[in-house]
């Protein structure tokens, strides 16, 4: 839970712009005030804008709701469904609890989820598509409700999985948890792309870059982007209050990829199986917490 009190930045701490400077040789010298406020900084430099406690709590009531539309797309994912029953079960379940369906109509997708099948990485559009015994399918869910968005996605067997989809959905999952482990204040974005990369690479597989996690909560898409690769150390500093997904796109084969003619289909090049997990998260004062938590 974030306390409610603002955050400062010491002269000797480390500048949270990034730079590997202490604070008092970087943007402090830039501050009238020499002791700028965290959420006033991060908002000039890089446009993040922290949340508070009473926004943390809109999030994570929009956040249930999210996980709660996985929980019933997932009872309904068999062989034999299709993906539109997918997308109305969706629009069924924002009516009831007052949704709006974040994807619906953004930038022209016209979708209320994505569903994305094998060898699609990402933004699959629901259709007449039919789920057959062995497939793999990752649901991604954006709602907004009182004002505010969550996002997470899960991937799902559907029917009785091959060993080349067993594996690909376990090492996407368990690249998420190697993500949440670099959660804290004081850590970068760089230190959880470059702990899903070493571990997706050591078990033979790899990560999709065009894509990646973003800010999230008054917006859709916000600052800061949040690549799943990267180098120790490099990247803007965590700070409480930062909301933002990490959703890493693990491929089976290769990372390249090509977009369908559609204008939004992600599909792996070599056609390899593809799986991602997602969750929303909040930097706490003592670590993190997840707004759209569910077990990997």
């Amino acid at each position: 839970m974030l306390k409610n009190r603002p955050v400062k930045i010491g002269r000797n701490d480390p500048c949270p712009c990034g730079s590997g400077k202490k604070y008092k040789h970087c943007c402090m010298n830039t501050d009238r005030s020499k002791q700028t406020d965290i959420k006033t900084l991060y908002t000039r430099k890089f446009n993040i804008r922290l949340k508070d406690a009473k926004d943390i709590e809109q999030i994570r009531a929009c956040g249930r709701l999210v996980v709660e539309t996985l929980d019933l797309l997932e009872a309904h994912i068999r062989p034999g469904i299709t993906t539109e029953t997918l997308n109305t079960l969706t629009n069924e379940f924002a009516e009831t609890h007052g949704i709006i369906p974040a994807p619906l109509n953004y930038k022209g997708f016209p979708k209320s989820l994505c569903t994305s099948v094998n060898e699609v990485i990402c933004h699959g559009i629901p259709g007449n598509q039919v789920l057959k015994d062995g497939d793999i399918i990752n649901v991604d869910i954006t709602h907004i409700y009182n004002g505010y968005y969550a996002d997470a996605s899960k991937t799902f067997f559907v029917g009785a999985p091959g060993p080349d989809a067993k594996k690909i959905v376990s090492v996407a999952a368990r690249c998420l948890q190697a993500g949440m482990g670099m959660l804290k204040p004081g850590n970068t974005i760089g230190d959880i792309g470059w702990a899903i990369q070493q571990y997706a690479e050591k078990q033979g597989c790899s990560v999709v870059r065009e894509f990646v996690g973003h800010g999230v909560g008054f917006e859709f898409h916000e600052p800061p982007q949040v690549p799943h690769y990267g180098k120790k150390s490099e990247g803007i500093v965590l700070v409480p209050g930062m909301v933002f997904t990490v959703e890493p796109m693990i491929n089976l084969g290769r990372p390249d990829l090509y977009v369908a003619s559609d204008g939004w289909t992600a599909i792996t090049r070599d056609r390899s199986l593809s799986a991602q997990f997602e969750q929303t998260f909040v930097i706490t004062e003592d670590g993190f917490e997840s707004l759209t938590p569910y077990e990997l």
